[in-house]
Order: structure tokens, then C-alpha cells, then sequence
């Protein structure tokens, strides 16, 4: 056998030869990045015998894991929030009813971070410095899910005792029990708001306080 010197090693995966190809981003977020990638390989196709792959490594696969966990884990919060309700109300549409505030939630933090970066995003030695929506902007969410429930709950509760007057028609229990507590639930989301408002400086779990 005859060895040669090369500049740079062959590197061989599933018995045939690849080049790695890794890059570092700053501004974005590596599934933009993927994204961008994807359309310019759809436009400019490789010749051929040659083949790209995206090999789900690093911050993008850590991305896409962490994401597809959370996601599971808010499907079973929920889940567990209509069990304890249906056992606290005995009822199985009534809890339906209290989760419907649950979806505005989403709705609220969604265009909050698109809001966000329009106002507050400012770059870094100039390269963008977006807000993300993080994992721990999807723990704020999955807890925020627990906190618009007991809040349901609570308005809920009130509107039966009311009605259970039994001289008060439906429209005007929801009426008076939304000028009675509704001062009682903006008083209790604004501290739980205040009291994550420590920690929106924090490079980790600002998301989290964002989501709030």
C-alpha cells in the first residue's frame, strides 16, 4: 500500500464520502437559517451524485427536541386541567367553558413578541438582537394556561352563586359578576405580571416573563 499526504481527510458516512458544512449565526434563529437553506436548494438544484442533508445537529436539534417536548407537556397540562375540573364541577362541558380563555393566551403572546421586537430589539456590535420566543417563553405559556383557568374559575363560581338567587337571568349574572371581580382578576394577574417583571433582564428566563 502507497500513503499519501493529503491537506485535508476524507471523511466517509454510510460508506460514502461527505463534507461537513457548519456555521455559526448571530440575528437569527438557526430554523430561519434552515428555512433559507431549504429554498435555495429547492432553486438551485446540485448536479448530480451529489446529495445535501440536513443532519439535525446542534442548536437546530436541541430546537426542534426541546420545542416537540414542551409541546407535549402543554397537550398534558391541559389535559390534566379538564380532568381536575371536570371533577370540581362535575361536569363535562362546563370545564370546556373555563378553558376557552386558554387560546387568548396565545393569541396575546404571539403578536406580544412580534410587538416586542419592534419595539425593544436593538443590536449588538451591529448584528440584530431579536427577542425570541423561547423555552422558557413556552413554560410562561404553560403556566399562564393554569393562571387564565383559575381566573375562569373564580368568574365561574360567582356567576352559579348568582344565579342560584334564582331571580337573575343569565345576561345579567354575567354582567354583574363581571363588575364585581373583574377589578379582583386585573389586580391578581398584575402582581403575578410585577412579580415576573424581575427577571426580564435575565438572558435565560426573560422569555418566561415576557409570556406573562
Amino acid at each position: 500500500a502507497v500513503l499519501l499526504n493529503a491537506d485535508q481527510p476524507v471523511y466517509h458516512k454510510n460508506l460514502r464520502r461527505v463534507q461537513f458544512v457548519v456555521a455559526e449565526m448571530a440575528g437569527r434563529s438557526p430554523v430561519e437559517a434552515v428555512f433559507d437553506l431549504q429554498d435555495i436548494l429547492a432553486e438551485r438544484p446540485l448536479p448530480d451524485g451529489y446529495t445535501v442533508e440536513l443532519a439535525g445537529e446542534g442548536e437546530w436539534k436541541i430546537t426542534v427536541d426541546v420545542f416537540r417536548d414542551l409541546g407535549l407537556a402543554f397537550a398534558a397540562a391541559l389535559v390534566m386541567i379538564y380532568i381536575l375540573l371536570v371533577g370540581q364541577t362535575a361536569s363535562l362541558t362546563m370545564p370546556l367553558v373555563m378553558m376557552i380563555a386558554i387560546p387568548l393566551t396565545i393569541i396575546g403572546i404571539m403578536p406580544g413578541f412580534w410587538l416586542l421586537n419592534l419595539v425593544m430589539a436593538s443590536p449588538i456590535e451591529g448584528y440584530p438582537n431579536p427577542i425570541y420566543f423561547t423555552a422558557t417563553a413556552m413554560i410562561g405559556m404553560i403556566a399562564l394556561a393554569g393562571i387564565v383557568v383559575r381566573n375562569s374559575i373564580i368568574l365561574v363560581d360567582f356567576i352559579e352563586r348568582i344565579r342560584s338567587r334564582g331571580d337573575v337571568t343569565l345576561a345579567e349574572a354575567l354582567i354583574e359578576a363581571g363588575a364585581i371581580r373583574l377589578r379582583p382578576i386585573f389586580l391578581t394577574a398584575g402582581a403575578a405580571m410585577f412579580g415576573a417583571f424581575v427577571i426580564i433582564l435575565d438572558p435565560i428566563f426573560s422569555g418566561l416573563a415576557w409570556s406573562f
